[in-house]
């Protein structure tokens, strides 16, 4: 099975946890992630910026491991990213702002790379929202 995966929560909330469980599960049982996209308050679990404290999960940290041995493609929302102050190198420059909070393997984009996830998959898996 070929999944989407959506995520919506910020890093602090238990639905990013369990969106994390899940792709990681979904692998390990021979499925596909075509795509996980970051909307909303979820564009923080792919920020360098979050400072988890010790007794915490660090699930940025979690998530940008699992991205990058696992070679997926792991899309932030621009829209979202950029109205919450995550920025990549290049909306930095552009915006004229010096905070960078998005690196490798992130890749800011927008909200059709979540219609083509889509369009692509089996199925679309969201967590957390309102």
């Amino acid at each position: 099975m070929k999944f989407a995966i959506a995520l919506f929560s910020a890093a602090h909330a238990p639905s990013s946890r369990r969106a994390l469980l899940f792709a990681q599960a979904a692998l390990a049982g021979g499925h596909e992630i075509v795509r996980l996209f970051f909307y909303q308050d979820g564009v923080h679990n792919a920020s360098g910026s979050v400072v988890t404290p010790q007794d915490e999960l660090d699930l940025p940290r979690q998530w940008r491991t699992f991205v990058t041995e696992h070679q997926l493609d792991g899309v932030v929302c621009i829209a979202a990213a950029l109205r919450r102050g995550v920025l990549n190198a290049e909306e930095a420059g552009r915006y004229q702002r010096e905070a960078v909070a998005v690196a490798a393997p992130w890749e800011l984009s927008g909200l059709g790379q979540l219609h083509d996830a889509v369009q692509d998959a089996d199925r679309l898996i969201c967590f957390g929202g309102a």
